[in-house]
């Protein structure tokens, strides 16, 4: 123990029971959030959805038929200008655009979070590097620099994971700078530091897990982000690429006049999907942040 600090292994491990038991109180609190609760059974469905798709689509999404048929007992939202049942292609579409957010926010966070604890932590010279690169990549124009670098690397599902992913972590790594520089004077890290602990140990398993809440939530609201960018990505023709389906390429698929007035079940299925997919999301992210903001907490 140290004296000058007042704690030892004993405080440091009552500290992190209270920790968990914090976290099951803002659990208990997330399910009270209704709009919440049903954003996420409405994701956890879509990611059924994906994950389950090859036995719940009716037809292969690639197969060929008798095109624009509309919609009836044999294939229930009609088929596209190839004879491609549309319910199969947008169950298969749910895969590429819940891939795209999640492998996106995964990639972003995972940076962010590295670069923010490290320059929240030395402090020095070490964050003053790491937060003007930061300031750098806040000042692109994000759409625009998405459609150059997917034009270079090529439209392709991994390609668009990796541009979202490399050019979305400069929130996440200032939201986790600012949190560690306020956590790292904490007692209970001194504590760590009188009893020897590495800065790894630290950083990972002590600071982070008291910081991450903000980053939950810029996480749940970033998938959505992430879907709407590469939804708009597909419909310019620079996302992924037919025959491959996805919510925005097959909005592309459906942009005459003829087919929006005379066959809406080509654009109102997919539409509605990411509509749904967005806003689930978005009810998530604000249930998070009313349970996780302390200063909504009653």
């Amino acid at each position: 123990m140290d004296k000058s600090i007042g704690l030892d292994t004993g405080d440091l491990t009552a500290i992190s029971i209270r920790h968990e038991e914090g976290w099951k109180q803002s659990l208990g609190r997330f399910f009270r959030h209704k709009l919440a609760g049903i954003g996420l059974v409405l994701f956890v469905l879509m990611l059924l959805t994906a994950v389950l798709a090859p036995w719940l689509a009716p037809y292969d999404p690639y197969n060929i038929g008798s095109s624009y048929q509309s919609p009836s007992s044999v294939h229930w939202l009609g088929t596209d200008q190839s004879g491609r049942d549309v319910l199969s292609r947008l169950i298969y579409a749910s895969r590429v655009s819940l891939t795209v957010g999640l492998g996106a926010v995964g990639i972003y966070v995972l940076i962010g979070t590295l670069i923010g604890a490290i320059a929240g932590y030395f402090g020095g010279w070490i964050d003053s590097i790491a937060m003007r690169v930061t300031e750098v990549f806040m000042s692109f124009p994000y759409l625009m620099v998405i459609l150059v670098m997917v034009s270079v690397m090529g439209p392709s599902l991994g390609n668009i994971i990796l541009a979202l992913g490399l050019l979305g972590w400069p929130s996440v790594a200032r939201l986790i700078r600012a949190g560690v520089m306020s956590v790292k004077e904490k007692s209970f890290v001194k504590a760590g530091i009188a009893l020897g602990y590495s800065t790894p140990r630290l950083l990972f398993i002590h600071i982070i897990p008291n910081v991450i809440a903000p980053v939950l939530v810029n996480a749940t609201f970033g998938i959505a982000a992430s879907i709407i960018t590469e939804a708009s990505l597909s419909f310019l023709g620079m996302g992924v690429q037919p025959p491959t389906a996805s919510w925005g390429n097959m909005l592309t698929e459906a942009q005459s006049f003829s087919v929006l007035t005379g066959k809406p079940w080509l654009w109102i299925p997919p539409a509605l999907m990411i509509v749904i997919a967005v806003i689930s999301i978005n009810f998530m992210g604000d249930g998070l942040r009313d349970v996780l903001d302390p200063k909504g907490k009653r």
